[in-house]
């Protein structure tokens, strides 16, 4: 049994990791400012002897007191809604947050792990991305509150790791989606999810030929957790390299809902990536991990959670495994 501190583990990413941990026997103290986590995520874990919930935003303190043996950072809005309407927030949280979570690996001689994001490559010119690629991110563009957030937390992080000796492993993780995403956070899969469901326009920004690669959530965790059991430095890209184009997605949820939600275009958004897929050889060779759930399997799971939350249905607690899940708010890593 590990005390394992999940710093942003009331989001969606957080929530199934707090959960996975709680599994398998950890003590988990989760730290939130449920800015855009919910309590909602984790109200099953309440209540257990394995899980607190410390109201906290990480960048002004980490209020842990006692032994850790391992600090998990996923504390930052993660969707572009979320941190474009919160850009000095998030900038904040990937500096200074990122910092007095070092410090508290530091103070307990714990683990580090930091989800950090596929942002760190930007619009890509090298295709996969492998983690010796050093992205293509505009500074001073609208997404940098984000990418440079995670770009400037790896380096936080390393620092730490080289000037002090920090155990750490970096996460970069690629688009994850699934049960608790949030209906309205902005992400490709819970927008189609929505829109098709209440039969409202797709709404495809581009021609829609732009790609992602996602992941289910279930194997991101299992990523997670194997680079948090290992001695793994990193970067480590976590993500699954099934590739689709946006209107493939939007093609598949209409397929799985049976909606007729018709498809409607709009102007792509400033510094959206054209195409977004890891090269998880790395992954394969340190951690022995690779993704399990297909794309169909995935959504199909994903939209019939979200069906059940948009009817006014109990999502309920437990696994994503099972299809059933606590619902409420977006954030965390991806």
């Amino acid at each position: 049994m590990a005390r394992v501190v999940v710093a942003g583990g009331a989001g969606f990413l957080g929530s199934h990791l707090c959960e996975r941990l709680v599994a398998r026997g950890d003590e988990v103290v989760c730290l939130d400012d449920l800015s855009t986590g919910s309590e909602r995520n984790v109200a099953h874990l309440l209540g257990t002897a394995a899980f607190s919930l410390v109201v906290a935003d990480v960048s002004r303190a980490a209020p842990v007191e006692g032994h850790v043996d391992a600090v998990c950072n996923l504390a930052s809005p993660a969707s572009p809604p979320a941190y474009l309407a919160r850009p000095l927030e998030t900038l904040a949280v990937g500096s200074e947050g990122t910092r007095r979570l070092l410090e508290l690996a530091q103070r307990c001689g714990a683990r580090f792990v930091l989800a950090s994001t596929s942002e760190v490559y930007g619009d890509p010119d090298v295709h996969p991305q492998t983690e010796r690629y050093r992205g293509n991110v505009d500074p001073v563009g609208p997404r940098s509150v984000y990418d440079e957030a995670k770009r400037f937390a790896e380096a936080l992080t390393m620092a730490a790791h080289r000037a002090s000796g920090v155990d750490v492993g970096i996460a970069r993780i690629f688009n994850t989606y699934g049960p608790r995403l949030a209906p309205g956070d902005g992400r490709v899969v819970s927008n189609f999810c929505v829109q098709a469901i209440t039969g409202a326009p797709i709404t495809i920004y581009g021609d829609g030929s732009q790609t992602r690669s996602l992941c289910f959530v279930d194997d991101l965790v299992d990523g997670l957790v194997a680079l948090l059991d290992s001695a793994v430095t990193g970067p480590v890209n976590i993500g699954n390299p099934d590739e689709r184009t946006v209107a493939e997605l939007a093609a598949t949820v209409l397929g799985l809902t049976g909606s007729r939600s018709v498809i409607e275009h709009r102007a792509l958004p400033a510094d959206d990536p054209r195409r977004r897929c890891p090269d998880i050889s790395l992954a394969r060779e340190v951690l022995g991990w690779e993704p399990k759930v297909s794309l169909d399997d995935g959504l199909s799971r994903t939209v019939s959670w979200f069906t059940t939350l948009l009817s006014g249905g109990s999502t309920g607690g437990g696994s994503a495994r099972g299809g059933s899940t606590g619902g409420g708010s977006g954030g965390g890593g991806g």
